[in-house]
């Protein structure tokens, strides 16, 4: 039976009818794992949930701003598995039949059109949709006396460089060779933002800044073109070298421990990277492969070749930049903080599996408009001028 998009984000979501992140770089302020003493529970009661999960120890009303996107959806049937209480704010325009039953407040942050929000309380704000500067000082500046925590969606994008391994939460973000007002791009303008939540609600601020968010439900295909391509068969080309690091999480792992960090109160900033341990390229698509039976085979492409082809890392070679020279340390992120607080993550055969199967419920223009990655053709192309380069005109 084939289930459509709609269809599987409905289940995905639960049964919406039935209830049950050092120094901060922008501001100098402590950012370490602390927890915020305000409306999130109980006086006296401590924090609701365990690290890991276990039953909160009361509701909290949480406001998302955003909420029928790709993490949204995974957000909001998890805090609804766990009984909280929810309320979306958006413009209405994605999926707006998506949650009968919960609270939709309708709005356009990017018109300033803030006016469902006022007069009301909540403990918690989920900031999914912004990375805009002005939009998140509108939203945090009118919600800091009538919430007690901000959580921020960012993006390991902020960090001024990729070049240093092991990057921590308190390295440079933006642009430091320009001053802020002059900062341009979705990287500097996700730093801006994060600035505007930490202004207005200092100490009771959470950023989060994961890696490539992956799994059911993505729209970009940055890392279910290597899930789909594995299931396609043949052989396939893959970039750099079997050892290459390689940093994702998957979309239900960073959704649901933004959940718990709400309930824990914890504040501060977080690199939400995945996996748990450090993964290699082969290790990644051997592990991809285990959850399909077509055959398939891999072929590890040179960097240099393939800029010398023209295939473009990240894009062309989703989810993979060269591990050396200014993106040495794209993949190789510290997740230390994160993992203190709590973050966990599923194997990677769930994810892919899953993924798999999502994309294969889709509907078939959709199966055939891989948004990521090479075309069947190019691809061919691109081994078989490898195959030249290497002497061996034969297939591998």
């Amino acid at each position: 039976m084939t289930i459509r998009r709609r269809d599987f984000l409905r289940t995905s979501v639960g049964a919406v009818g039935a209830l049950g992140l050092g120094a901060s770089p922008l501001t100098g302020s402590d950012t370490g794992t602390r927890m915020v003493t305000g409306p999130a529970w109980a006086p006296g009661a401590g924090p609701p949930g365990g690290l890991n999960g276990g039953e909160p120890r009361r509701a909290l009303r949480i406001l998302i701003l955003g909420g029928t996107g790709f993490i949204g959806p995974h957000q909001v049937r998890y805090a609804r598995e766990r009984g909280h209480a929810l309320t979306l704010f958006n413009r209405g325009r994605t999926a707006p039949e998506l949650f009968p039953g919960i609270e939709q407040l309708r709005g356009d942050r990017a018109a300033g059109d803030l006016d469902a929000l006022r007069g009301r309380e909540w403990d918690v704000v989920i900031d999914n949709s912004s990375s805009n500067p002005q939009w998140t000082r509108d939203s945090a500046q009118l919600l800091k006396d009538s919430a007690g925590q901000y959580v921020f969606i960012s993006t390991q994008s902020v960090y001024a460089s990729r070049a240093e391994i092991g990057i921590e939460e308190t390295a440079p973000v933006g642009r430091p060779d320009l001053p802020k007002d002059e900062w341009s791009g979705y990287g500097p303008s996700k730093a801006l933002c994060e600035e505007e939540a930490e202004r207005a609600f200092p100490g009771r601020a959470t950023i989060v800044r994961p890696s490539l968010i992956v799994g059911p439900g993505d729209t970009t295909d940055r890392w279910t073109y290597w899930v789909v391509r594995t299931h396609r068969g043949g052989v396939v080309a893959v970039p750099g070298t079997p050892k290459d690091p390689m940093q994702f999480i998957d979309a239900r792992d960073v959704s649901e421990w933004v959940i718990r960090v709400c309930e824990n109160g914890t504040a501060g900033i977080f690199n939400a990277v995945g996996p748990g341990s450090p993964l290699t390229s082969a290790e990644m698509f051997y592990g991809i492969r285990a959850v399909t039976p077509t055959p398939v085979s891999f072929v590890w492409i040179d960097a240099d070749f393939l800029e010398e082809m023209g295939i473009r890392a990240w894009s062309d070679m989703p989810a993979w930049f060269p591990p050396r020279g200014s993106t040495a340390g794209f993949a190789r992120m510290s997740n230390a903080r994160a993992v203190a607080a709590g973050l966990t993550f599923r194997p990677l055969a769930v994810t892919a599996g899953e993924t798999l199967e999502w994309f294969l419920s889709e509907p078939s223009d959709r199966q055939n408009d891989l948004r990521s990655g090479m075309n069947p053709g190019r691809e061919e192309r691109l081994l078989a001028a490898w195959r030249v380069r290497n002497g061996n005109a034969e297939e591998p």
